[in-house]
């Protein structure tokens, strides 16, 4: 149904405006599972609703103002509002200010590069 098609893409979109990212990331999956089981007819399990109680807290603030272009079967993003928006012009564009300090990325940089030195250091090993 092409209206279903459009609210859906327009809903994830807020989605991603408001969620952070890992609960975004779930919750897609746990989207997927949802339909499974109402597909096979299991509405009234446990797990039913612990994913819909999952749903319903992650849909709390997912509002705002989407705004989209339709040309040839496809949805094109054109801007996005949310009084509950997780974006932030000033952080995106890694401006100076006080939530962001440049220092910060070196950390996380060397932290998150950590498995591949040790894997550049297992396999200098067993070349020896």
């Amino acid at each position: 149904t092409p209206g279903g098609t459009i609210l859906m893409a327009t809903h994830e979109q807020l989605e991603e405006l408001v969620l952070d990212r890992a609960t975004y990331e779930v919750k897609k999956d746990l989207g997927n599972k949802f339909a499974q089981i109402v597909y096979e007819g299991k509405w009234f399990t446990p797990l039913r609703e612990a994913i819909q109680a999952f749903i319903d807290v992650t849909q709390q603030y997912v509002t705002g103002e989407v705004k989209f272009k339709l040309y040839k079967g496809n949805i094109i993003k054109a801007g996005e509002t949310s009084p509950y928006s997780l974006y932030s012009e000033s952080l995106a564009s890694f401006t100076t200010g006080e939530l962001y300090d440049h220092h910060d990325a070196e950390g996380f940089i060397n932290l998150f590069g950590l498995p591949l030195k040790v894997r550049a250091m297992k396999m200098q090993e067993l070349e020896k």
